[in-house]
C-alpha cells in the first residue's frame, strides 16, 4: 500500500472539516484547499484536472442498467483534444478542414497497432468500422473506442470533430455503477465549474436506465489531480 504524503494527508482534514455541502460550495472548497496548507507542505500543481464523481444506484453487471453518454461542456474541458478521424474520399478533406489533427484510414489503424496512441478522442465515419473494428482490444480498455453511442461513429465528422475540439466530454459508469467525468481544471473560476458540473448532472440525470429503481443519483464528490474529494449534497 503506498504510503499517503504529508500534503494529502492536511487535505484530507480540511475536506473532512468542510463536510457534505452545496454544489458551489464544493466547488469553493476545494479550489480553496490549497491555500490553507501549512507552510512546510509542499502545494500540488496549480493546473490539475478537476472531476465529478457520481455514484448512482444502479447494477452495472446489466446491460440495459448501463449508463453513457456525451455532451459539450458550457465552458470546456481548459485544453484542446488530440482528435483523429478514420476516414476516406471526400470526408478526409471534411475532417481536415474541421480541425482533425490526424486523418486516415488503415496506415492509421496499423500505426496505433504499433503502439502509437498520442491522442485523446477517435472518431470513425461508418464506413471504415470494418478498419476500426480489430482495435477494440487496443482501444477499448482505454475508452478511444469509436461509438455510435458516443457520436464517434458518425457520417457527420465535421460537427464530431468541431464539437470535441470545443470540450466534448464522454462519460460511462465503471463496474462499480461510478460515473467520473472531467469538468475543467483548477484554474478555472468556480463559475465555471459549477456550470459544466451541473450540466453533466443533468445529462446523467437524463440518461436514467427506465430498469433501474430505487435511488439513483447515490452520491455526488468533486475532487481534482492531487485532491481529496469534497461531498455534495444532493
Amino acid at each position: 500500500m503506498a504510503k499517503t504524503s504529508k500534503r494529502m494527508k492536511n487535505l484530507r482534514q480540511k475536506a473532512e472539516e468542510v463536510g457534505t455541502v452545496s454544489l458551489a460550495d464544493a466547488v469553493s472548497a476545494l479550489l480553496g484547499l490549497q491555500g490553507q496548507l501549512p507552510k512546510n507542505v509542499p502545494p500540488a500543481k496549480p493546473d490539475q484536472v478537476v472531476e465529478l464523481a457520481v455514484r448512482l444506484g444502479i447494477d452495472a453487471k446489466q446491460d440495459e442498467q448501463r449508463v453513457r453518454g456525451a455532451i459539450v461542456l458550457p465552458h470546456g474541458i481548459g485544453k484542446s483534444q488530440r482528435v483523429i478521424v478514420f476516414a476516406q474520399g471526400d470526408n478526409v478533406a471534411v475532417a481536415e478542414g474541421a480541425g482533425a489533427d490526424k486523418v486516415g484510414g488503415k496506415e492509421l489503424a496499423d500505426e496505433i497497432k504499433g503502439g502509437w496512441l498520442d491522442f485523446d478522442v477517435a472518431i470513425a465515419t461508418p464506413d471504415m468500422m470494418g478498419v476500426v473494428g480489430p482495435l477494440g482490444r487496443v482501444l477499448g480498455p482505454r475508452g478511444l473506442m469509436p461509438s455510435p453511442r458516443a457520436g464517434t461513429v458518425t457520417p457527420n465528422v465535421a460537427d464530431a470533430v468541431r464539437e470535441y475540439k470545443a470540450g466534448k466530454v464522454e462519460f460511462k459508469n465503471d463496474k462499480g455503477g461510478v460515473v467520473h467525468c472531467v469538468i475543467g481544471r483548477m484554474t478555472f473560476e468556480p463559475e465555471q465549474l459549477v456550470g459544466n458540473a451541473e450540466a453533466i448532472l443533468k445529462h446523467i440525470e437524463s440518461a436514467k436506465p427506465s430498469a433501474q429503481k430505487g435511488i439513483y443519483m447515490r452520491s455526488v464528490t468533486v475532487t481534482a489531480t492531487q485532491m481529496p474529494g469534497i461531498s455534495v449534497a444532493l
